[in-house]
C-alpha cells in the first residue's frame, strides 16, 4: 500500500527528537523537588509530634468542685409491680389432674356466679355413671341381707316355739310310753310269778314275761336319754349356731349399710366434682392469675394445661390493700428496718409510702435470676382509686439523710490500698489530699476529714494518679497520711457505701 508523506509531517518527525530531551529532563526534576519536598514535610510533622508521645500526659482540662455544706439522701430504687396483700384464691376441687378447656382472660371483671375456668369432664363423667352402678349394685346387697337377716329372726323363733317344743313333747312322750309299759310288764311278771307257783305256767314262760320287763327298762332308759340330750346339749347347739347366724347376717347388715353409704358419697363426690368442672365466681371483683414461677415464660393456668387438685386457677384482689413486693440486694439488706419512708412512682402519680416488713430469709436465687441474692421487701399503699395488680412501679427507699455535711462527688475520689485520697487546687498548684469518708449514695460522697467547706477539688483526678501508682515511697507516704487522718477522726472508721 502506497502513503504520501508530506514535508512538513517529514520535518516534523525528523525534528521531534531535538524537542522532546529538554521536557523529559525538566519533569524528572520537578518530581523530585516535590519528592524531597514531601520527606521534609513529614520529617517536620514528626518533629512536632513525638515529643508529645514521649512526654509526661497531660491532665486535660481540670474539672472544679467547690466543696459546700449540703443535704445527702442516700436511697435505695428497686423495680416492682403492684399486689394485693389479700387475695381470694380459687382452687380446683377436682382429684387427680384434669385439662383446662376454657379461662377466663386475666384482669376481667366479674360478678358472683360468673364461669371463670371450665375443666375438662370426660373421667368424671364416666366416675359418676360407674359409681351409680355400684349404689344399684350395694343397694341389691343391701336388701339380700336384710332378708337374710329377717329369716335367721324367723328361724330363731320358730325353733323356740315350734321345733323345740314338738321334740320335747315327742321325747316326753317316749318317756311317758317306756314308763307305761315297763309297768304293764312288771305286772305281767308278778302275775307270771304266782301262776308259776301255782303250776300253771311252766319256766320258759316265767323267764319271758323277766326279758319283757328287762326290754321295758331299757326302752325307758332310751327314752328318758334322749329326753335329757334334748334339754341339755341338743337346745343348746341349736339355739348357739341359729343365734350364730343371726348374730352374722346383723354384722353383715352393717357392713353392706356402710357399704352403700360409702359407695353413694364417692357418687355424690363425683357429682359434685362434675359441677366444679365449671368454677365459677363466688363474689363480685376483678380475677387475675397467679404469678408463675420465675423461670417460666407462661402463665400456669392457660387452655390445655393440666392442674392438679388444690391449685390455685385465678385470684380475686382486695383492690383496697395493694402493696409491692421488691427484691432488695443482700449488701444493702442490713440497713433496712420496717417504717423506712418510700417513694413509689407510677404511671401518672407517686404516693408516699413505708416499708412494712423486710425478709428475714433470702428467696432462692438461679440462673434466672443471675444468681443474684435478694430479700423480699413489702412496701404497703395507701388506698387510692385506680391501683390493680401487675401494674409497674418504682419504688425509692430513703436509708438516711443527713444534714449539713461536706460532700464532694464520688468521680473526684479514689481510693486504694493506701486509702482514699482527693486532688485539691491551692494557689501552689494541685495536691493530693487523704480524705476519710462517711456515707454516700450514687453521686456523692460524705468527707469527714481532710477538705473543708471551699475547697476546690478536682473531679478528674485520673492523670494525676498514673504517675503516683508506681512508686513504692508516694505508696507509704500515701498510707502515712491516711493514717494520720483517721487517727484525727476514728469515729468514722468505716465507710457505709449507699445506692444500690
Amino acid at each position: 500500500m502506497a502513503m504520501d508523506v508530506s514535508p512538513q509531517a517529514t520535518t516534523t518527525s525528523v525534528n521531534r527528537p531535538t524537542t522532546a530531551a529538554p521536557q523529559v529532563s525538566n519533569g524528572r526534576w520537578v518530581k523530585r523537588s516535590l519528592f524531597i519536598g514531601g520527606i521534609l514535610g513529614i520529617m517536620a510533622a514528626l518533629g512536632t509530634l513525638i515529643p508529645s508521645v514521649f512526654s509526661s500526659p497531660d491532665p486535660g482540662p481540670q474539672l472544679m468542685y467547690t466543696v459546700v455544706l449540703s443535704d445527702l439522701k442516700v436511697t435505695i430504687t428497686e423495680q416492682g409491680t403492684l399486689e394485693s396483700s389479700d387475695n381470694t384464691e380459687i382452687k380446683n376441687k377436682v382429684r387427680g389432674h384434669n385439662t383446662v378447656t376454657w379461662v377466663i382472660p386475666s384482669g376481667s371483671v366479674v360478678k358472683a356466679g360468673d364461669e371463670l375456668v371450665r375443666l375438662d369432664t370426660k373421667v368424671i363423667e364416666e366416675t359418676v355413671s360407674e359409681q351409680k352402678t355400684k349404689v344399684f349394685e350395694a343397694t341389691a346387697t343391701l336388701k339380700e341381707t336384710e332378708a337374710d337377716l329377717a329369716g335367721a329372726q324367723i328361724n330363731l323363733d320358730a325353733y323356740l316355739d315350734g321345733r323345740y317344743r314338738g321334740r320335747l313333747k315327742r321325747s316326753q312322750t317316749s318317756v311317758s310310753i317306756a314308763e307305761a309299759n315297763l309297768r304293764s310288764a312288771e305286772t305281767m311278771l308278778k302275775k307270771s310269778q304266782g301262776l308259776f307257783n301255782k303250776g300253771y305256767i311252766t319256766a320258759l314262760e316265767l323267764e319271758g314275761n323277766e326279758l319283757t320287763v328287762t326290754q321295758a327298762k331299757l326302752q325307758l332308759q332310751v327314752a328318758q336319754t334322749e329326753l335329757d340330750v334334748l334339754e341339755r346339749y341338743t337346745k343348746q347347739m341349736d339355739l348357739e349356731g341359729m343365734r350364730g347366724n343371726f348374730t352374722y347376717q346383723q354384722g353383715k347388715l352393717k357392713a353392706d349399710q356402710a357399704g352403700l353409704k360409702m359407695t353413694e358419697s364417692r357418687r355424690d363426690r363425683a357429682i359434685k366434682e362434675l359441677e366444679q368442672c365449671v368454677v365459677r365466681a363466688e363474689k363480685d371483683g376483678l380475677v387475675i392469675y397467679p404469678t408463675a414461677a420465675a423461670w417460666k415464660d407462661t402463665p400456669d393456668i392457660t387452655e390445655g394445661a393440666t392442674v392438679a387438685r388444690e391449685q390455685v386457677l385465678l385470684i380475686m384482689p382486695d383492690l383496697s390493700k395493694m402493696q409491692i413486693k421488691v427484691g432488695i440486694h443482700e449488701s444493702m439488706i442490713d440497713r433496712l428496718v420496717p417504717g423506712l419512708e418510700a417513694r413509689v412512682t407510677l404511671p401518672g402519680r407517686v404516693l408516699d409510702s413505708k416499708v412494712s416488713t423486710v425478709a428475714t430469709i433470702t428467696r432462692p436465687a438461679g440462673w434466672w435470676t443471675g444468681n443474684v441474692v435478694k430479700y423480699d421487701t413489702i412496701i404497703s399503699l395507701p388506698p387510692a382509686p385506680g391501683l390493680k395488680p401487675g401494674m409497674s412501679a418504682e419504688v425509692e427507699i430513703l436509708l438516711a439523710l443527713h444534714e449539713d455535711v461536706l460532700t464532694v462527688p464520688v468521680a473526684a475520689v479514689v481510693e486504694s490500698d493506701a486509702g482514699s485520697f482527693c486532688w485539691v487546687s491551692t494557689p501552689a498548684g494541685v495536691q493530693r489530699r487523704p480524705i476519710q469518708l462517711g456515707d454516700n449514695n450514687d453521686s456523692f460522697v460524705i468527707v469527714t476529714a481532710g477538705l473543708k467547706e471551699g475547697d476546690q477539688v478536682i473531679l478528674n483526678p485520673a492523670g494525676f494518679t498514673d504517675e503516683e501508682e508506681d512508686d513504692p515511697l508516694k505508696q507509704d507516704q500515701d498510707k502515712q497520711e491516711a493514717a494520720i487522718v483517721q487517727e484525727t477522726d476514728p469515729a468514722q472508721d468505716t465507710k457505709v457505701k449507699g445506692g444500690q
